[in-house]
């Protein structure tokens, strides 16, 4: 990015679609409001106004000092970072502009103000307020909590950008940010029970077990895996954008199930705030990808990690699929797995773990953790077991003691697999991966989960 100005061609198309959103959005007004096409032309703005933010904001970006060098690159140029920061404010923006359009029948159309505002009233009714309807203030507490948690985690990203917070430190914070969405989890749902397996029916003796508190647990934990999880799966142009962009597009698909079935499902309501949430973060983050995919002229920041991460964390818990969420979640699961020595410090863990950039060849290969001083004999045994197993890389001395040990990310582990590879090529494979695990992960909770399940509750 050298000119914070666009082409001539990317300001008439971005106005283009600007243009063809707002009549969208003005024609809904005709008809009953219809929120999810108003939510797609809302998406259709906020992939345009990120665009073209992140193209007029960068060089101001730079002089503020949010800026890095591109370590994958023979010449290692400077460029904006922290942009993920611009992805949130258009999506809190887009959010908050789109509330009225869910509500627009609650609010118009069956009000006094939809066609009953000389409709006269008995003095009882006006003294004790409308009975012709009753609006759902529950639905509204979901959207306001949503934003107050997003609004959250995204100071907290921007933070860690500005001040490099210790992973320590921060590892808990989105889990704070979650009360809003939780609270109104247990006052609008408040389901704690699991359905059990049918092998463990007969065991327990009941079909239905209720966590209780611990449930608050679980969706906690989700509030803080999901933005970790992301943060931890980084390092080369487009990995983070291009996996959120994935589960995104696959919470969508799962969403859509559900308002295809032949009757109204009880779950409708739960599955289309998914999409509202969803569709406006698909745009910001197609805008961002454009900018940060091989080679990157941005940035993305720890801020749109926070802010994706909660996104689905927000859409799991208040949509009531946090199960489902997590199945799309696999390459992230084994990746914290798989980093977990190192993370919690029981071997060492150097500042980056980014793949190693050879300046020769092009190609990205594993990079690796230099051991100073003899490993204790448990965590030596152990890693030449993994090298054993191929599941990472070391080199001995004549003593027998590891002195070099591949870092433990899902990327290093590729190339350790499959060898040097450039940087779009690594990224493209580990995207690819992450498409068939989450397609996976639907066909198992839509169709293997009736071998163990009574039913699924897509069909109930």
């Amino acid at each position: 990015m050298t000119t914070p100005f666009l082409s001539r061609t990317e300001t008439l198309s971005l106005l283009s679609l600007t243009i063809a959103c707002l009549c969208i959005i003005a024609n809904t007004f005709q008809g009953d409001g219809e929120p999810l096409i108003a939510s797609l032309a809302f998406s259709g703005i906020a992939f345009s106004s990120t665009y073209a933010m992140i193209v007029w904001l960068g060089p101001t970006f730079m002089k503020a000092g949010l800026k890095g060098k591109d370590m994958s690159k023979v010449h290692k140029k400077e460029i904006p970072e922290t942009m993920g920061a611009v992805c949130a404010v258009v999506y809190l923006l887009i959010i908050i502009i789109f509330i009225p359009f869910p509500f627009y029948k609650d609010i118009v159309a069956a009000t006094s103000g939809g066609g009953n505002r000389d409709v006269l009233k008995d003095v009882e009714i006006v003294q004790t307020g409308r009975f012709l309807h009753r609006f759902p203030h529950n639905k509204l507490a979901s959207y306001l909590s949503a934003i107050l948690s997003l609004q959250s985690v995204s100071i907290l990203g921007i933070g860690d950008d500005l001040f490099d917070i210790r992973w320590r430190h921060k590892f808990f914070i989105p889990a704070f940010a979650s009360i809003p969405i939780l609270i109104v989890y247990f006052v609008d749902f408040g389901v704690t029970s699991i359905v059990l397996p049918k092998p463990l029916q007969p065991l327990f003796g009941m079909r239905l077990f209720d966590l209780g508190p611990l449930y608050y647990v679980y969706m906690a934990a989700i509030a803080i895996f999901c933005p970790n999880s992301i943060n931890i799966l980084a390092g080369i142009n487009g990995i983070e954008v291009s996996q959120c962009l994935v589960i995104a597009f696959l919470l969508v698909f799962n969403d859509i199930l559900y308002l295809l079935v032949p009757y109204p499902h009880p779950a409708t309501d739960s599955h289309l705030f998914s999409l509202y949430m969803l569709l406006p973060f698909i745009g910001v983050s197609l805008a961002l990808w454009q900018h940060n995919w091989f080679p990157a002229r941005v940035f993305v920041g720890d801020t749109y990690c926070y802010f994706a991460g909660m996104v689905f964390a927000v859409v799991g818990i208040l949509g009531h699929f946090s199960k489902t969420l997590l199945l799309l979640f696999i390459p992230q699961i084994f990746n914290f797995i798989y980093s977990s020595p190192q993370l919690f410090r029981l071997i060492p863990c150097p500042r980056h773990r980014l793949p190693r950039f050879n300046a020769r060849t092009g190609f990205l290969e594993p990079s690796v953790t230099e051991w100073k001083e003899a490993p204790h004999p448990l965590v030596n045994w152990g890693l030449k077991m993994l090298d054993r197993v191929r599941l990472v890389r070391v080199v001995v001395d004549k003593e027998g003691n590891v002195v070099e040990s591949s870092n433990l990310t899902i990327l290093n582990l590729w190339l350790v697999w499959w060898g040097p590879r450039r940087e779009d090529r690594l990224a493209m494979e580990i995207v690819g991966l992450q498409v068939v695990c989450g397609l996976v992960g639907l066909f198992v909770r839509h169709r293997l989960a009736l071998l163990v399940f009574d039913a699924d509750n897509l069909t109930v």
